[in-house]
């Protein structure tokens, strides 16, 4: 797919988003040149610049490098895309009219999940947590790896891990089917409730995909997943299936949990016996489940008990994955990526179990139109769990509005009281430390940018 021996450089259209900076990190370390449009910075696209990428927001060919523009040179360089850049894209269009080798980004993951030992994280909820989980007790072992993640792991600050060992950690993203092109040795379903149905039309057609995906396992690998979503997986002939979680059943299971001051202790139950004693510093009751599936698969390639317990007591989370960014005693504001009703409810659950008895106040932004269609009682029932919400406008990302759909769509449906419509730039503003016990902002569109200002004031104001 790219000839190293005859490609100078690769240009990613949507080089900001999480998979393609991953991507393009990669192949920067190879020795390509890289370059890229997207049409906001954001603090990836600016870690790629300083590595020497040249990157463009401006949906203009004019800004296109030379290396890439020239169609004379077409030949030695190599065009990588995401789905969530709209076909209306102008440097899309220039790529796909005039003749350039264009790829997916699903397609290059694809070919690389061809040459390695690839571990596949999917799921509709937890992937990256567990994907992020795996890499990092593999990097602490006597195995190593290397990982594509979905979020930037807070122990290596980066969403790209090169190592020498013979695994690499995939996130396996079930959009526009991408998890199709790739072909794992062992892979994890962590979740499936109905999402990006815009893609699937209805629940059944995606648990299909699903299947597809588990398909595509190479025979004499491994399948784990999630007991409570079992039964919903077809058997495959030559793959081994195992199964996690709390129930009593679950080939990997967790039990004896206990919170003790600042970390979990807890012991897992395997095929091969007990491993007891496990410390778990991280908040959040739902990550016990993540960590028990990372704990399997880390065991299934041959990572030690000792290594494993080790590596539990490092595991300091993901980037925007119950980040606690301000932790005080009578103060907390903790940051969280959760944009589908049931990762918010994990969310909140773990929230009041953290934080028990405290008044919990959350800024919601609504991902997708589509989603806010689909999900809209959804999400009026699980924010109706918390005792203020602010809600934001939907951030649209690749869509265009739907007629008739809005936030608003969600607000009429709540029943708490306490709750409004804001605009993102009045957040700051409005927000009173001193009325705050524990505040939580949730979304994956560009409610990250409010985090720093956010955390900011918060501090001052305690500070002063």
């Amino acid at each position: 797919m790219i000839d190293a021996r005859n490609t100078k450089g690769i240009y990613f259209v949507g080089i900001g988003g999480i998979g393609m900076s991953a991507l393009a990190l990669y192949f920067e370390n190879d020795g390509f040149i890289i370059a890229g449009y997207d049409r906001t910075k954001t603090p990836l696209t600016e870690s790629l610049a300083r590595r020497g990428c040249i990157i463009s927001y401006e949906d203009d060919i004019n800004t296109i490098p030379d290396l890439f523009r020239s169609t004379t040179g077409k030949s030695s360089v190599v065009i990588v895309y995401t789905p969530a850049i709209t076909t209306d894209n102008k440097i899309l269009a220039y790529f796909l009219n005039n003749g350039y080798s264009i790829y997916k980004r699903s397609e290059v993951l694809g070919e690389i999940s061809s040459n390695t030992d690839t571990l596949a994280v999917a799921g509709t909820h937890g992937k990256t947590t567990v994907s992020v989980m795996i890499a990092h007790i593999l990097r602490q072992s006597h195995l190593d790896c290397s990982a594509f993640l979905g979020g930037i792991s807070k122990n290596y600050n980066s969403n790209l891990l090169l190592g020498k060992g013979r695994f690499t950690v995939i996130e396996a993203d079930e959009f526009d089917r991408s998890f199709h092109r790739l072909v794992p040795l062992m892979a994890v379903i962590t979740s499936l409730d109905a999402d990006h149905l815009e893609v699937y039309g209805d629940h059944p057609s995606m648990i299909q995909a699903y299947n597809e995906f588990c398909k595509r396992i190479r025979r004499g690998g491994t399948l784990l997943i999630n007991s409570k979503i079992s039964g919903l997986i077809e058997k495959i002939e030559g793959v081994t299936c195992s199964t996690y979680g709390s129930d009593a059943g679950s080939d990997f299971r967790a039990f004896d949990i206990m919170y003790i001051s600042d970390h979990y202790s807890f012991s897992i139950q395997t095929p091969d016996g007990v491993i007891t004693d496990i410390h778990f510093p991280f908040p959040g009751i739902i990550n016990i489940e993540n960590l028990t599936a990372a704990i399997a698969v880390s065991l299934m390639c041959g990572v030690t008990a000792d290594e494993i317990k080790n590596a539990a007591t490092l595991y300091q989370g993901v980037r925007r994955r119950f980040d606690i960014r301000v932790n005080l005693p009578d103060l907390a504001y903790i940051d969280d990526y959760a944009h589908h009703p049931e990762e918010i409810r994990a969310l909140i659950n773990s929230i009041k179990e953290y934080f028990r008895g405290r008044r919990i106040t959350g800024i919601f932004q609504p991902h997708l139109y589509s989603r806010t269609l689909f999900h809209a009682s959804g999400f009026a029932s699980v924010l109706d769990d918390m005792d203020e919400v602010l809600l934001l406008p939907v951030y649209a990302a690749r869509e265009n509005p739907v007629a008739g759909v809005s936030s608003m769509t969600i607000f009429e449906k709540m029943k708490l009281a306490k709750k409004s419509m804001v605009r993102m730039e009045d957040i700051p503003s409005i927000l009173e430390p001193d009325k705050l016990d524990v505040l939580l902002t949730i979304g994956a569109g560009d409610i990250d940018t409010l985090v720093g200002p956010i955390e900011e004031k918060l501090k001052s104001k305690k500070a002063g």
